[in-house]
């Protein structure tokens, strides 16, 4: 289990997501720039990250789990 917080990272995609700032907060910092750069796959890969993260399968830089 991550040490992030789910309710933080959830809220940082759903209104920041198109900016990948939750990839920022968990560490992914690469992906965080890819999705800056694509405004986060052009809102796909955002919605793909907010189903991830809501469901409880979004993993921090470590391969923890992101969970409420």
């Amino acid at each position: 289990m991550s040490e992030k917080n789910f309710v933080v990272t959830l809220l940082l995609c759903f209104f920041l997501g198109s900016l990948g700032i939750h990839r920022f907060y968990v560490g992914k910092i690469g992906t965080g720039i890819l999705m800056f750069i694509t405004l986060g796959g052009f809102g796909i890969w955002t919605l793909i990250d907010l189903i991830m993260i809501i469901v409880g399968k979004f993993t921090d830089k470590d391969g923890n789990l992101i969970k409420s």
